[in-house]
């Protein structure tokens, strides 16, 4: 009735199971479900649990070198990688990503960086799973330029 709000589903972005702290580096790949909040340093793939609804966030101290696959992921550190975001992908000012990218939908802050390929995906078929990684074939041809390479005579396209 009056007063009171009626609550909305939400995913638990503030709800981390995990934490690596800065002092920690991870040499292996990581499974994980839940939340998983990372300010250390892995050195492997990062991969959540198939059918899962987690979350994962680099901090801005956070680095990650290997491939990364999560429904939810959020980045204010550094990737060296490919990352699979099948729900939703937030790239906050700080994060730099060194590797292509796919997502469903993604949110990407001013001074956020990827060097690699924006690759839009409705469905999560094309995700990096615990044995495979499947890239869309036409997808492969799709890149980033930036506003430097996409002014000239040519239209944008030097060979």
């Amino acid at each position: 009735m009056f007063g009171k709000k009626k609550a909305k589903p939400r995913r638990a972005t503030g709800n981390f199971d995990t934490l690596i702290s800065s002092r920690t580096t991870i040499e292996g790949d990581v499974r994980f479900s839940g939340g998983l909040h990372v300010d250390g340093h892995i050195r492997g793939k990062v991969l959540s649990e198939e059918g899962s609804d987690a979350v994962l966030r680099v901090s801005e101290v956070g680095e990650v070198t290997g491939d990364i696959s999560a429904p939810h992921v959020v980045i204010n550190g550094t990737v060296h990688g490919d990352v699979y975001a099948s729900a939703h992908l937030e790239l906050a000012e700080k994060a730099a990503i060194n590797g292509s990218v796919y997502y469903n939908l993604i949110q990407m802050a001013m001074g956020a960086s990827v060097n690699g390929n924006l690759v839009h995906q409705r469905e999560p078929s094309g995700l990096l799973t615990q044995d495979k990684v499947s890239r869309p074939e036409a997808d492969r041809n799709l890149s980033v330029e930036s506003a430097d390479e996409s002014s000239g005579e040519d239209g944008g396209k030097s060979e």
